[in-house]
């Protein structure tokens, strides 16, 4: 039984935020509110790592990346926000052309940067490849209406699919409401049957039919046939780098920025800056209750292995789950409200790290054969629970202690309680095995070591309650001084950049006294990001 809470009392300057979750919102709104205001953040984190999904686990010296982050915005700010943080490698030969929104700059050879063989602190330059594995076959992503596509998949189902994708330009669904009709009018049908309605499936685990469209819009509004076409002629035509990449949708981008031991660097080292600065980062504390006076909240509630501790403040963050936060907020919610947040869906994910010897598929390259290039790889075969494979070794070298080897991450989708959540970590990494095997990728004797991570609600669904999500939204918004940012917090599947702007906008409102939160939620919303000029 725990005693009565512990008031927290340490003198902090002027005025206190307390920002719950050290994810990348919350890590990034601690040190905006540090380098931009005289309030002190404490941020409160349940877990003992930071990161939140966009950690480093590492394992006997491997490490692995909880989803795979490609650090690329079309965000002029948070571009520049990254490499201040963790700046760029040293590039050579010649001149490599990073273009910020019609901006650009240059970084000349090795002088430009630190070199990654000899320096820690560095961000790299990678080369972006993900493939669709199908019938025991490479397709890549996106699919590209190329010879080796068309032969792979067969002159009849070719045929269907470009019929099929006709009939969608000339008849198209008029105001698509579930994914399944977004896909449709985007791909036609057939193409939405053979490459994007199994591998979704898996990652929601309900028919498409059931999920909103808004899904498609967030994560693949740029996408379509005509603009991969597009785009291939483009690449071939294309001489010189440009790591933004401003003229490309997020997903054709070719070159990506990452940290040299993976994501969780970039979070490790801005915590480090927050309490370096002079803000705070509590580990092991999970915030239980909101303490609201009117429409104000005044102090966060938090757990610890010691009891329980209360912070006051005058600026709250909220990174967690907003069904969780609407749990823990204590206020008379109207019952509507809270029937909508309880109805709130979330995805949940498993990632299983295999160490291998070796692959069993290889690839020609004009250098010869040579093991898979890819960063990750989309399983949309049907016979086999996993849903992606990450191949670690092609993420950034620097995450294979051994090069010998290759390390896998195998990513399986989930709900808390089901049949793969349940599962012992041994039962996880034999099951690993035995799919990869099944599909011709390794030899199930080949496995050396392995690890497995839990993550819960990796993924706020699009269905549930969430239609009627903006009720929630204006209810919550209605706390002046508390600010959901982040993918749980807000209940959107954002990237991190998407996260991070969201925290910048908050802390931007906060600074120059603006009371709408309206901006803070368009971020995300359209083709280009919102941002500060």
């Amino acid at each position: 039984m725990l005693g009565p809470p512990i008031v927290y009392d340490r003198r902090v300057a002027l005025r206190r935020a307390v920002i719950i979750g050290a994810g990348p919102a919350g890590l990034t709104a601690a040190y905006e509110l540090l380098k931009r205001t005289d309030i002190k953040p404490v941020v409160l984190e349940k877990s003992d790592v930071m990161g939140g999904i966009a950690r480093t686990v590492n394992y006997k010296g491997y490490r692995m990346d909880i989803g795979g982050h490609r650090f690329f915005s079309k965000s002029d700010r948070v571009m520049q926000w990254w490499l201040e943080i963790l700046p760029l490698q040293a590039l050579s030969p010649g001149t490599h052309t990073i273009t910020y929104r019609r901006r650009q700059r240059t970084v000349e050879g090795s002088a430009a940067g630190p070199d990654p063989e000899r320096e820690d602190r560095v961000m790299l330059v990678r080369r972006r490849r993900s493939r669709i594995y199908f019938l025991r076959r490479f397709f890549e992503y996106p699919i590209r209406l190329t010879p080796d596509t068309l032969s792979k998949l067969g002159l009849v189902r070719s045929l269907r699919i470009g019929a099929s994708y006709l009939r969608s330009v000339l008849f198209p669904i008029r105001n698509p409401r579930t994914l399944e009709e977004f896909f449709i009018n985007r791909f036609g049908r057939e193409l939405y049957l053979t490459f994007f309605k199994s591998y979704t499936e898996k990652v929601w685990g309900v028919p498409c039919r059931m999920i909103s469209a808004e899904w498609g819009e967030q994560r693949i509004k740029g996408l379509s046939i005509r603009k991969t076409i597009v785009h291939f002629m483009k690449q071939a035509l294309r001489k010189r780098s440009d790591l933004a990449q401003k003229d490309l949708e997020t997903s054709l981008i070719e070159q990506f920025l990452y940290p040299k031991f993976g994501p969780g660097q970039m979070w490790e080292e801005v915590a480090r800056r927050v309490v370096e600065m002079g803000g705070e980062i509590l580990t092991g504390h999970e915030a239980v209750r909101l303490h609201t006076n009117g429409e104000r909240v005044v102090a966060v509630e938090a757990a610890n292995s010691d009891g329980t501790i209360v912070i006051p403040g005058d600026y709250f963050f909220s990174t967690m789950p907003i069904r969780d936060l609407m749990r823990a907020l204590q206020a008379p919610h109207p019952p509507e409200i809270v029937e909508l947040s309880e109805g709130l869906v979330y995805r949940d994910f498993i990632a299983v790290g295999l160490l291998v010897k070796d692959l069993k598929v290889k690839e020609e390259t004009p250098d010869g054969v040579r093991r898979l290039r890819d960063n990750w790889i989309y399983i949309q075969e049907p016979d086999v629970f996993v849903g992606r494979l990450q191949i670690f070794n092609n993420w950034s070298p620097y995450l294979v202690p051994d090069p010998s080897k290759v390390w896998l991450g195998l990513e399986y989708f989930c709900n808390q309680g089901d049949k793969l959540w349940s599962m012992s970590d041994e039962e996880l990494l034999q099951l690993g095995a035995q799919e990869l095997s099944k599909i011709g990728l390794i030899e199930a004797g080949d496995v050396l070591d392995g690890t497995v991570v839990r993550m819960e609600k990796t993924y706020p669904a699009y269905f549930g309650t969430y239609s009627r999500f903006e009720e929630l939204r204006r209810y919550l918004d209605r706390f002046e001084n508390l600010f959901l940012i982040g993918r749980n917090g807000m209940h959107r599947y954002n990237n991190q950049d998407h996260s991070m702007l969201a925290a910048m906008v908050a802390v931007d409102n906060i600074a120059a006294g603006v009371r709408s939160k309206d901006n803070i939620w368009a971020v995300n919303t359209e083709q280009e990001y919102i941002e500060e000029k």
